[in-house]
């Protein structure tokens, strides 16, 4: 399933390819949806970076559901290949729970317009119907389609939260004068 996100952002392409890609740890205030980022690791290659990172979702969820949400659901780690020269970011996404059965990857594209930087994320998610446990197999299909839907409507606009969140952080750090 088609996975889709477009943001504008009133600051210079290069400030913020740089915020998402080496700031995201200090944006979390401005994050809702997520309440825990950690870079575990980080390789750079002149103007390449290639990152792993664990965040840990679920900012906004009632304190009475998380009794029923684990928090593996609420969590995955992202590997990213940065590359400076296209101001292209190419992501796969490994989630905390149903790893075997989700398969999450794609791109995200900065673009410069009159000092404001646009962003267009493209990706896919998709979950293989044969690979989800305790689905009785005549239900798999829908479940797995269900799911998909599901992901993609939370997924989607907290990708678009992301974006506003770095424009916080940025006007909140932009140089003074």
């Amino acid at each position: 399933m088609e996975l889709r996100a477009d943001a504008k952002i009133p600051f210079p392409r290069p400030a913020v390819f740089a915020a998402y890609r080496d700031k995201v740890q200090d944006m979390l205030e401005y994050l809702p949806n997520v309440r825990k980022i950690e870079v575990r690791k980080r390789e750079e290659d002149g103007k390449t970076v290639k990152m792993m990172n664990f965040w840990q979702g679920g900012g906004d969820i009632p304190a009475a559901a998380r009794a029923f949400v684990s928090e593996a659901m609420l969590s995955w780690i992202d590997y990213a290949t940065w590359n400076e020269e296209t101001f292209k970011c190419e992501w796969r996404i490994e989630p905390g729970a149903m790893t075997e059965a989700i398969d999450c990857k794609g791109h995200n594209t900065f673009t410069e317009h009159d000092g404001h930087t646009h962003i267009e994320i493209r990706g896919a998610l998709n979950i293989d119907p044969k690979k989800l446990k305790g689905v009785p197999g005549f239900l798999s299909a829908k479940v797995a389609k269900a799911v998909e839907e599901l992901l993609i409507s939370k997924i989607q606009p907290n990708l678009v939260g992301t974006a506003d969140g770095v424009a916080k952080y940025l006007a909140a750090h932009a140089p003074k004068g």
